[in-house]
């Protein structure tokens, strides 16, 4: 094992033999165009792997579907959070290992899984000669998600002395670190880990592991991808029940519900930035070691909050 493989290794990172027929898709308009300005789809097939542009209108989850039944060993995705999870899911339902080239605009998934956001070549590493862990997915009524689900709005609710506590400004600061575009979402209802009802509440965000709410340098990120948990956070409208607005918990489970109509309209929430419609009531679950995730043997390795957490560094 060599040094870098060691100093991954307390992250669960093992050696990994490179894929047989890799192959890579590559959204070319994707964080402005960082994979075109990169050269990615040239530097992919010099290093032997197949590499997909996606063009307009193509369907991504019927290409990742076709290449893994057609018998790609790897899969990968260049570009933004949605689009990593599209190939993901394919990666998982296969078994097959999974890589994450940064050319999004936020990369949340990157640097929370420890891909250097600033290596977009290097990120290509991940097949030739990478290392491999399992790490965990999550899903809302059957779709996988690798990042967080946001339910809610920011208005002028959020803005109240009601949310001046520090905790709860903790909560509020996360969730606008992280989620992904969203909609007002009245009469929503989901009871909380010590059996709080919340009703009609002003922003749920509900994550794959949670977040690090207790380290403000890592705020928006998650110390661990591997904890079977979903991190919940929720921030009631002020003046709409208890005093206290907000609490975040982990669970495995979730379910969200819709109020006062018998035939509940779609939901509008935004998965891995992606703003979708979803039939109440909302189930979200953990799948635990679900996913095979490959990156290169020189990128971090963790999350800033899992780094932070280390015996012995000055910050933990």
């Amino acid at each position: 094992m060599n040094p870098s493989e060691h100093r991954l290794s307390r992250y669960g990172w093992r050696p990994a033999d490179p894929p047989g027929r890799p192959v890579l898709f590559v959204n070319p308009g994707s964080g402005d165009g960082k994979a075109g300005r990169a050269g990615l789809a040239g530097r992919a097939r010099e290093k032997g792997i197949e590499a997909v542009i996606l063009g307009p209108g193509q369907d991504l989850a019927a290409l990742a579907g076709d290449a893994a039944a057609a018998g790609a060993d790897a899969l990968g995705m260049a570009g933004g959070d949605g689009s990593l999870a599209v190939v993901a899911t394919v990666a998982a339902a296969h078994q097959i290992p999974f890589a994450c080239v940064p050319a999004g605009t936020r990369n949340h998934f990157a640097l929370d899984v420890g891909v250097d956001r600033h290596d977009l070549a290097g990120a290509l590493d991940a097949f030739t000669g990478g290392v491999e862990r399992r790490i965990d997915t999550a899903e809302v009524n059957g779709r996988l998600y690798l990042n967080n689900v946001s339910l809610g709005i920011y208005g002028d609710a959020v803005r109240s002395p009601a949310y001046r506590d520090a905790k709860i400004r903790t909560l509020l600061e996360t969730a606008a670190e992280v989620m992904g575009p969203g909609a007002e979402a009245p009469g929503l209802d989901l009871a909380d880990d010590l059996g709080r009802e919340h009703r009609h509440p002003a922003i749920v965000l509900v994550s794959n592991n949670p977040y690090a709410l207790d380290r403000p340098l890592a705020r928006g990120t998650r110390p661990a991808l591997d904890g079977g948990q979903l991190g919940i956070v929720v921030l009631d409208a002020p003046g709409d029940g208890p005093p206290v607005p907000g609490r975040a918990w982990s669970a495995p489970r979730l379910e969200v519900n819709a109020l006062g109509v018998s035939a509940p309209a779609p939901v509008h929430a935004g998965i891995d930035g992606e703003a979708v419609d979803l039939d109440p009531p909302l189930r979200f679950a953990s799948r635990p070691a679900s996913l095979r995730v490959r990156i290169s043997p020189r990128h971090p390795g963790a999350s800033p909050s899992a780094r932070l957490h280390l015996p012995g560094h000055p910050s933990a």
